[in-house]
């Protein structure tokens, strides 16, 4: 490529149109006289000229190679036209392979690239750089368990760079037996090589079946129990965190990838029930024998003292992509849930301090016998067990210390020895290599009457459907459908789950888990029923009337005579909306209008977006059939930040009849501090209340998700996290320091489409390269089917 001359023809004469006054400051050196370049510049004036096609000749003419040039304008530092002559970017044509291997093999991950005019390597594990990794073979002889984890290559020309996709190397131990044998085996051949193994628990221990496998390409895994498939054991290790005599059977792990499959042994998992022995007298006997008549035993049905739930919605991230399904989910189960006597407090888009101190105040109202409900949709994770809420203000990559542990709010529900604890977490549960979480090995453990329901599977997302500008998540549009049947809160959620199996867009793709100690026939249609009014209700109730109070409706009177109703309505516990309507006017006013304004500046209102003629343009779309018409309304949201009594004007402008100046009156309005106001959640929480066991700073990288080169087509590489979705939404900054790992989900505004609520590693508004590598997921590329010509998944770009 050296020796080849610049000709008329070709790309390049394009591309250097663009940067043509750079290369003539440059190249005026190289003339004899400036007369030559003045000829190329006076070309704009000819029909069909061109200054820098004119110039290109010129240098071809005179022996000019395309190195000379880009030499020349690197050795001035003119990196715009050295960007106009760069040649195409660098190709990969071999990608790493994902692979599963035993300890003491021979691994080879190969990289191979083509660009201009060499292209260097340099391997990554995770995010650090391997040791010598710098040709397009890596190799680990002998290979060992230490060396499992994510690898990815960086190919690099002059200024141009790529990364490859991320292979996933497993490294495993033979269970046993010596590592002689192995050695034998063919190449890449698919063989199981850690049985699962027989079990014998009783009831309320942990099952742990694991079945290790080793190939090229690397196994997929599939558990069953007596002929058939399991909904969560897509994994080679399926856990079942607390058992019943339900869970006894046959069971064994299908092993496959694109080119072979094996099946494990079957083995038998027996489960007893626990046995106690009491002492008690023939008294004891009798009267236990006389309550155990089944008509009385099925007449006793549980009661609640109380129903209190805590409903969050995060949409509108500031660091990460936003979500539409939370509002519109947080809307209908507040609905559903006040028919079944639930006390709600229901919040959009909280901060980390706003959660934690909304939580506080959800713990306040529970107590002995309560029925206590907490649903979250928004971003999340999971790690080791344990799970994060994502609040809007995280950072981007996030840590655990930005988020809210679930477990932590677990904690002190138990001490509070409630008739029912429910938790419904609406997010996704993939991995965040960027917490520092360690394994918490007492983190899934819970207490009598308590139900985890998991939107999703471990390891997987949850998704939405957008559809007219609204949406649902995928798991209340079926949760909603059955929220009100009377029956025991465990058979309501495996019906769910059955609804969510049944349908073709949420099959192999959303798989509702459900977890729990629930020891009672609890339903969330129990009654109430409040023996006496202790001071703890009361305090219960006051606390929760505080946050549901709103202001009264007022007319006000104006000297000129006009007088304007003022009215509010709660679409959330933090929204409210205020319509104004002009009730009376004197006849000899020809015209006049109001407006209100002068906000407080913790609420930061956009005053474009106020006094306007429909609720649906001030965004509220829920409660447009519930309110009044003909009047302007304004769309108040995140009260919870309001520090101050809230007081607003109301501005009047009319005109007399024959006067061509319009008068003003103006009334300042303070209607103190409204629904979730009072309880002050603006105010900085104290510590972290996040146990000191999960969380350790530091913590290293851990295994993030593996990914497609399709995929890789559909990120921007950034800096920061929680996960969301790529270059989609709402950016950071972008990072050369650090890896990133971008989404593939979205929650754009079309409608009709299937979005992931992923929380990704990174999420950046620019659209730089980042000279690190960047993890992506390969589920953007299966999410690619209509459904009945109406709903579809959609890939993010």
């Amino acid at each position: 490529m050296t020796s080849e001359l610049l000709t008329l023809e070709g790309n390049a004469a394009n591309t250097c149109k663009s940067g043509i006054r750079k290369v003539s400051d440059v190249f005026l050196t190289l003339f004899r006289s400036p007369l030559d370049l003045e000829q190329c510049s006076l070309q704009v004036l000819e029909p069909e000229g061109s200054p820098s096609w004119s110039l290109l000749k010129l240098l071809g003419d005179r022996g000019c190679t395309v190195v000379e040039l880009a030499e020349s304008l690197q050795a001035l530092e003119h990196t715009e036209a050295l960007r106009c002559l760069g040649h195409s970017d660098v190709k990969i044509v071999v990608q790493p392979d994902s692979q599963a291997v035993l300890s003491g093999q021979v691994v080879k991950l190969c990289c191979w690239a083509a660009g201009h005019p060499f292209v260097h390597y340099q391997w990554f594990k995770q995010e650090k750089e391997v040791p010598h990794g710098n040709s397009p073979e890596l190799v680990l002889s002998p290979v060992s368990v230490k060396d499992s984890g994510f690898y990815i290559c960086r190919v690099n020309s002059e200024s141009s760079f790529m990364f490859s996709r991320w292979a996933r190397l497993e490294v495993r131990e033979l269970q046993d037996a010596p590592h002689g044998p192995l050695m034998g085996l063919p190449e890449n051949k698919l063989c199981i090589c850690n049985q699962p193994q027989p079990q014998n628990l009783t009831v309320g221990d942990a099952l742990v079946l694991e079945c290790g496998a080793v190939g090229n390409p690397i196994p997929n895994y599939q558990w069953f129990r007596n002929g058939s498939p399991l909904a969560n054991g897509s994994q080679n290790v399926y856990t079942v965190t607390y058992v019943d005599v339900g869970h006894q059977g046959t069971y064994w792990c299908h092993v496959f990838n694109d080119r072979e499959d094996e099946d494990s042994k079957k083995v038998e998992v027996i489960i007893g029930r626990k046995t106690m022995a009491v002492e008690c007298t023939e008294e004891d006997l009798s009267d236990l024998q006389e309550s155990a008549d089944p008509r009385e035993e099925s007449s006793r049905r549980p009661v609640a003292t109380d129903k209190v739930a805590l409903l969050i919605g995060n949409m509108s991230y500031w660091n990460h992509p936003q979500l539409k399904a939370p509002m519109v989910d947080v809307y209908e189960l507040t609905s559903l849930l006040r028919q079944l006597d639930f006390k709600v407090v229901s919040l959009l888009d909280l901060t980390e301090s706003e959660m934690r101190n909304a939580v506080d105040e959800f713990l306040l109202l529970l107590d002995e016998g309560v029925y206590g409900l907490l649903y979250y949709a928004g971003h999340g994770y999971e790690n080791y067990g344990n799970s994060f809420l994502v609040p809007v203000d995280a950072p981007s990559p996030c840590h655990s210390a930005d988020c809210l542990c679930v477990q932590s709010i677990l904690r002190p529900m138990r001490e509070k020895q409630t008739g029912l604890s429910v938790l419904l977490l609406d997010m996704c549960r993939q991995r965040n290599e960027y917490d520092d979480t360690i394994p918490n090995l007492d983190a899934l453990k819970v207490t009598a009457n308590i139900v985890f329901g998991y939107a999703t599977c471990q390891g997987a997302e949850a998704f939405e459907i957008q559809q007219l500008g609204l949406a649902n998540g995928i798991f209340v549009k079926f949760l909603k459908d059955r929220l009100l049947e009377d029956k025991k809160v465990t058979v309501l959620l495996d019906e769910v789950a059955e609804d969510m199996g049944k349908c073709p867009l949420t099959k192999g793709k959303q798989a509702l888990e459900i977890r729990s100690s629930l020891s009672e026939q609890r339903a969330l249609t129990d009654p109430v029923q409040q023996s006496t009014s202790s001071a703890e209700s009361l305090a219960r109730n006051l606390q929760w009337a505080k946050a549901h109070e709103l202001p009264e409706s007022m007319s006000l009177e104006f000297q000129c005579g006009v007088e304007i109703q003022l009215g509010f309505a709660a679409e959330f516990s933090n929204v409210m909306i205020i319509y104004t309507q002009i009730v009376r006017k004197p006849p000899e006013i020809t015209a006049c209008r109001a407006h209100i304004t002068d906000f407080p500046l913790d609420l930061d209102v956009d005053p474009k977006e106020t006094n306007k003629g429909t609720p649906e343009e001030t965004g509220s779309y829920l409660v447009s059939k519930d309110l009044p018409k003909h009047c302007l309304y304004t769309r108040l949201s995140a009260l919870q930040k309001l520090r101050e009594h809230l007081i607003f004007t109301v501005c009047l402008h009319y005109e007399y009849s024959g006067m061509e100046d319009t008068m003003d009156e103006r009334k300042e309005i303070n209607i103190g501090k409204p629904l979730i106001a009072k309880l002050g959640l603006h105010r900085g929480f104290k510590p972290r209340n996040c146990p000191p066991t999960c969380c350790v700073p530091g913590y290293p990288f851990h295994n993030p998700v593996e990914s497609s080169p399709e995929a890789a087509e559909y990120y921007t590489p950034s800096h920061c996290h929680p996960s969301s979705c790529p270059g989609v939404h709402h950016p950071n900054c972008a990072c050369s320091t650090s890896i990133t790992q971008p989404g593939a989900c979205s929650c754009n505004g079309t409608s009709s489409t299937l979005a992931s609520r992923r929380e990704l590693q990174h999420y950046s508004p620019t659209v730089e390269k980042s000279n690190v590598p960047v993890e992506t997921s390969d589920d953007a590329v299966e999410l690619g089917f209509l459904l009945s010509g109406s709903l579809s998944f959609s890939e993010q770009q």
